[in-house]
């Protein structure tokens, strides 16, 4: 047997291993860390802005959306996994993308757990609240604000009308995923003097959990004890659901 080929075997895996962990951070971003194959829980992280069809600048932080579907996909998808942890820390970004990734959470069989850290902005309060249970941190903030569009805007009443219902569905989903009232919601959204220049309101984490947006104050610890407890939650009724 020749020796030297033995030696080399295990350095063309280790460098294949991190050529694959190359590429995974070139396409998303990201590893998945926990590693999937060494936990039952799958972390997604939407960090920076969350980009939908139009690309952004390469020097902006961004989430790309068509990234973040097929990972829920998969965790939906994946028997090992019984759980899924997502971290928040974003501005927002395209309505349309968020609210499909927020649909997606929120349709998962799987037991789910948000947590904001730094921020939860605009299109990441949907985003937030699309889990079974949520946590932001003590310091981080939520901004509510009426739906924009930037740049060129065509005065005419289908614009207003398409924004009109893309905001409807923003409120409708929040209300339904929390226990925050619609009125409380838009009077939050539509309220005047707390942001410079512009009408909305910063929310912050104790503060979100008083108006019912977020379930709790809390932090990484706090968020994996709580996602624990779900999967248990969901093994005892599947259990249950056997028995009968």
């Amino acid at each position: 047997m020749d020796y030297r080929m033995q030696e080399t075997q295990p350095d063309e895996e280790k460098g294949q291993k991190q050529a694959g962990i190359v590429e995974k951070i070139q396409q998303l971003g990201q590893t998945n860390v926990p590693q999937m194959e060494q936990s039952n829980i799958h972390v997604v992280t939407i960090i920076g802005q969350v980009e939908g069809h139009m690309q952004l600048p390469p020097q902006n932080k961004t989430t790309k959306y068509e990234h973040i579907i097929p990972q829920l996909v998969a965790a939906e998808q994946n028997q090992k996994l019984e759980g899924m942890l997502v971290i928040l820390n974003t501005v927002g970004g395209d309505v349309e993308a968020g609210l499909a990734i927020a649909e997606m959470i929120a349709s998962m069989s799987k037991p789910t757990v948000t947590l904001v850290l730094g921020g939860g902005h605009s299109i990441g309060v949907p985003i937030a609240v699309a889990s079974d249970y949520s946590y932001i941190a003590e310091t981080a903030t939520m901004t509510i604000h009426p739906v924009r569009l930037t740049g060129l805007v065509i005065g005419v009443p289908q614009t207003f009308e398409y924004l009109d219902k893309m905001q409807e569905r923003v409120i409708k989903f929040v209300t339904k995923n929390s226990t925050i009232t619609e009125d409380k919601f838009k009077e939050l959204m539509f309220s005047k003097g707390n942001l410079t220049r512009d009408i909305g309101t910063n929310v912050v984490g104790p503060d979100a959990v008083k108006y019912g947006m977020i379930n709790e104050v809390g932090g990484l610890g706090k968020a994996i004890k709580k996602l624990n407890e779900l999967i248990e939650e969901n093994k005892g009724s599947q259990e249950g659901e056997l028995m009968q």
